[in-house]
């Protein structure tokens, strides 16, 4: 046996480090993180979601601000919109919003309300969808375009990290990505809208996440006004998706048929529909409003939980848009 001391440290060499497994993995999850974190499809279980209650924001609205070419009450000096010529019904607002978290709950979801409370500038803070994304093990946090909206991204990161769940980039510099652009297609494959409020720096960023995960992200202009994808394609099943094909290219919707995903097309003046939340594979929760897509779905084998949210969408956000899935078992 060596008569001599090795270098310091080499009591540290005898610990070697463990790279595998990986960080998502459920060994590791547990291990380190207490609980399995995120999703890796938009379709299986939901266990545990994140919404934010609505608050003042909505008393802010006149209807003296409607504008006859947006077919809305406008103020982009107070940083708000309202897709209606009557303002908010306030006591329905909160009646709707209400009748989501008891279905959320009826489903045995754990509903986590964003902790907080929002800055006099901020009018969306209730569509928890787009301050961040949930990718396998985690969640990116985004970086909001309009300053109507910036800084609902440290009250959702405080939350969730209040949580435990582990944070695995902020979008950062010139990036700006919205939760409401990106969806997980299958475990292995994502796709990320463009839009003016969404960009490419945003998308490369959290292409490197992905890239990481072994996940490949599509990534697809939006069309005209259109500020993000969930507004043309909902995942329904792990199979079946509720889609508006005239806002999505045609290449995409080859790729869909291609990966074994059925495009089903959302009747026309029902588009709200497709921003519905799926709790599990072929069972969504959906605005009541519309009875074409209801219909469209059930002819396929998805069933549908109808609750009134025709309401709150005149903000201009629906079912999905007001929840981010913080927590799905695998679909598959």
């Amino acid at each position: 046996m060596d008569d001599y001391p090795y270098p310091d440290g080499y009591a540290v060499s005898l610990c070697p480090a463990q790279p595998e497994p990986a960080f998502e993995t459920a060994e590791q999850q547990l291990l380190v993180w207490g609980a399995e974190w995120g999703a890796q499809d938009e379709v299986g279980p939901l266990r545990r979601v994140l919404v934010r209650k609505p608050g003042d924001e909505y008393r802010m609205v006149r209807e003296d601000c409607w504008d006859e070419r947006a077919q809305a009450l406008v103020d982009p000096q107070g940083g708000w919109y309202w897709e209606s010529r009557r303002a908010p019904d306030l006591d329905v607002v909160q009646a709707q919003h209400a009748g989501l978290v008891a279905a959320l709950e009826a489903e045995g979801v754990d509903v986590v309300e964003v902790e907080g409370a929002a800055a006099g500038h901020l009018t969306r803070p209730i569509y928890t969808r787009d301050p961040l994304c949930t990718v396998p093990g985690g969640a990116v946090i985004g970086r909001m375009a309009p300053a109507m909206r910036r800084g609902e991204e440290r009250m959702v990161a405080q939350t969730i990290a209040a949580l435990g769940m582990p944070i695995l980039r902020t979008i950062h510099g010139t990036g700006l990505l919205e939760g409401g652009s990106f969806v997980k297609l299958t475990p292995e494959l994502a796709a990320y809208g463009t839009s003016f409020r969404c960009n490419e720096e945003g998308a490369r960023q959290l292409r490197e996440v992905l890239d990481v995960l072994g996940i490949e992200l599509l990534v697809m202009p939006m069309g005209g006004y259109s500020i993000h994808i969930d507004g043309h394609l909902g995942m329904v099943d792990v199979d079946k998706a509720l889609v508006d094909s005239a806002g999505l290219p045609y290449w995409f919707l080859d790729r869909l048929r291609a990966e074994g995903i059925e495009a089903i097309p959302c009747p026309p003046g029902e588009e709200w529909a497709i921003n519905s939340l799926t709790l599990r594979p072929g069972r969504v929760l959906m605005c009541d409003a519309y009875p074409r897509a209801r219909e469209a779905l059930e002819r396929r084998g998805v069933e549908v939980i109808g609750i009134p949210y025709s309401e709150i969408q005149k903000g201009g956000g629906g079912i999905h848009c007001s929840t981010m899935e913080l927590v799905r078992e695998p679909a598959v």
